[in-house]
């Protein structure tokens, strides 16, 4: 969840602490960053009665000097924080209950305190100190953490372990081959992490701004900006649920190159233990990528050629394939960084929920433990059995519809690929996914029978839909038209705007804080005529706006046709700017659009007020979007 949306459900209390969390770095570091500096200044009052939209622009203005906070006050505190943002900053964990929370942290602590029992023997059991074999490497990690650790202590100081000296076990701890789980193991025999007192260390945590609580629901929210921040504090440069991807793309020899490189046994280990394994070691992505999983004997040309199918394998959107090693992998890790949001909009509302209502159905036969697509998100992104798991819950969770699709093997994708019936060519996720955007694409074809509600003519046109479903899925073809206008259809901001009372149908952004709100209405019989109901619905819609610090430029409604009265009324009305747009003029204006070939269209043509002249905007301001001016 994006921290404009978790700013939106909270009150000024539960803000507080991460509004002085910002405070306080704003004060240490406002004086030498000039850009810093303009931002406080175009903040009207204090910090303390600043918008949620105020916030989040200085959140970002601020965020370097954020980071090195975080960096900073974290390696102060003690190994029970540590653990508990290794266990928010984890897919799925940046929306939960508290008592979720603590049941996690348990797990977590009783695994971690079983590894260093086992570690500590291992130590004990070390053959000649003279060689380098792994108990001895984690002798010789465990004794130099111990001197980072007490060296405090000989200058009279509390005993920690600094920002510089975290770095430098880093690197001792990758040169040795020891994973992150280990070095927190080992780390427990020196300092013990708590077993209690979960509730105060989160606490403790939202002093430091690092999460928010709702104490009406007693939900913790860790927003994905500070996920992203604790994972680079920590060394990730990826999510698991990414690096679940790479695995996933490798071959079988290639996930054995990894484990022997880091002396595992592989005889016997099947894929999937593999993969699991990898993603519990916490092995560095580049190394990865870079070393691992090559055969020591290939070429450097060899490796170059395996990332380069790589990335065609993994679907990325890159301009430039790299030159490199170093460059491809680079575009690997930053494309899949920054894959969610492309991944939420390949599909809309509906066809996520179908995607997930036909997965929910099937019982894959190669799975050797069947289980439901919502077992396995709840296991894999330890989400609690009692929430609701839909789409709505997904997005909160940033789960997209792709995440999904890998909770499955590849050769699950394949057989779930061949009972759908689609092309064996395609790479079965991506064949998969179009085939419920194109569910979408048959709504907007028929979009006009949709407006007016045309039952038999959707029947007859193929498409299937409950009567009750009419109204939803013309708002979502109508938002899925304008998007294809090259529009901001911005679904996050509509989701924090909207509440039980005001659902706003769409939101166009037109910068930070400018934007139009619009309404869909489809309508059986002749033409759309209430406008006084509508007037009253757009107008709390913008009054809404206002008070979140948005400016509305233009309130848009779009329905199968309008009454006269709704027209002159729509022109007369002095409190609010209002646009009408017939849903067949939408069609045409999106299917002229398609057909140029360097189409311009800008959302001021929106903004001429009353009943906007289709035909002339898909004929003459495509080309030149001045003609409407």
């Amino acid at each position: 969840m994006k921290l404009t949306q978790v700013l939106g459900q909270l009150n000024q209390i539960e803000k507080s602490k991460f509004i002085n969390a910002l405070d306080k770095v704003c004060q240490s570091a406002g004086d030498t960053d000039s850009k810093l500096s303009r931002e406080l200044n175009s903040i009207d009052g204090q910090l303390k009665s600043a918008s949620s939209n105020e916030i989040t622009r200085l959140f970002f203005a601020v965020k370097a000097h954020f980071v090195q906070y975080l960096k900073e006050t974290l390696a102060l505190e003690g190994p029970q924080l540590t653990l508990l943002t290794n266990i928010l900053s984890r897919d799925g964990n940046c929306v939960a209950r508290t008592s979720w929370i603590e049941k996690l942290y348990d797990i977590e602590h009783r695994g971690l305190t079983r590894l260093s029992k086992t570690l500590a023997e291992e130590i004990k059991d070390a053959s000649d100190a003279n060689k380098f074999d792994r108990g001895n490497r984690l002798s010789i990690y465990r004794d130099c953490f111990e001197v980072a650790y007490h060296n405090d202590e000989r200058i009279n100081r509390q005993a920690k372990i600094s920002d510089d000296e975290r770095t430098i076990l880093n690197i001792l701890m990758e040169r040795l081959d020891i994973t992150r789980q280990e070095a927190a193991a080992i780390e427990h025999q020196i300092i013990p992490v708590p077993a209690n007192g979960v509730l105060d260390a989160l606490n403790s945590l939202r002093e430091y701004g690092i999460v928010f609580i709702n104490k009406r629901t007693n939900k913790v929210f860790v927003p994905d900006e500070i996920v992203q921040i604790l994972n680079t504090i920590q060394g990730k440069a990826l999510p698991d649920k990414y690096l679940v991807r790479i695995l996933r793309s490798m071959s079988d020899p290639e996930l054995s190159n990894i484990l022997k490189a880091h002396d595992q046994q592989i005889r016997g280990v099947d894929r999937q233990d593999k993969i699991k394994y990898v993603l519990r070691a916490g092995f560095s992505v580049h190394n990865l990528l870079a070393e691992d999983m090559h055969d020591p004997k290939s070429q450097v040309s060899d490796r170059k050629d395996r990332l380069k199918s790589m990335i065609d394998d993994l679907d990325l959107e890159v301009d430039k394939i790299g030159t490199t090693i170093q460059e491809r992998i680079d575009l690997i890790v930053n494309s899949l960084n920054g894959a969610e949001d492309r991944e939420f909009k390949a599909l809309t509302s509906s066809g996520f929920n179908e995607l997930l209502a036909f997965l929910e159905t099937l019982t894959p036969a190669r799975e050797p433990t069947p289980s439901s697509v919502i077992k396995r998100l709840q296991d894999t992104f330890e989400i609690e059995p009692i929430e609701i798991m839909d789409t709505e819950a997904l997005r909160s969770l940033s789960i997209t519809p792709v995440d999904i699709l890998y909770l499955y093997s590849n050769d699950e994708m394949k057989t779930i690929r061949n009972d759908l019936g689609l092309s064996k060519r395609q790479d079965p996720r991506k064949a998969i996914l179009e085939s419920f955007a194109s569910a979408t694409d048959k709504l907007i074809e028929n979009y006009e029978l949709l407006a007016q509600r045309d039952m038999k003519g959707l029947e007859t046109a193929g498409v299937h839909i409950r009567e009750s479903e009419l109204g939803s899925k013309f708002e979502e073809s109508t938002r899925a038209l304008l998007g294809q206008l090259g529009l901001d259809v911005d679904e996050e901001l509509r989701k924090q705007l909207s509440t039980t009372k005001d659902k706003m149908d769409i939101v166009l952004s037109l910068s930070e804080d400018d934007l139009i709100v619009g309404e869909a209405k489809s309508f059986k019989n002749g033409d759309f005529s209430k406008y006084s109901t509508t007037s009253r619905q757009v107008k709390s819609y913008v009054n809404r706006c206002e008070g979140q610090g948005k400016r509305v430029q233009q309130v848009l409604i779009i329905a199968p046709g309008f009454s006269e009265d709704f027209i002159e009324a729509a022109e007369m009305d002095a409190d609010v700017n209002i646009s009408l747009l017939e849903a067949r003029g939408l069609k045409k204006i999106v299917d002229a659009y398609k057909a140029r070939r360097n189409p311009k269209f800008t959302a001021k043509l929106l903004s001429k007020g009353g009943l906007l002249k289709a035909d002339l905007i898909a004929k003459e301001s495509l080309n030149n979007p001045k003609v409407l001016r």
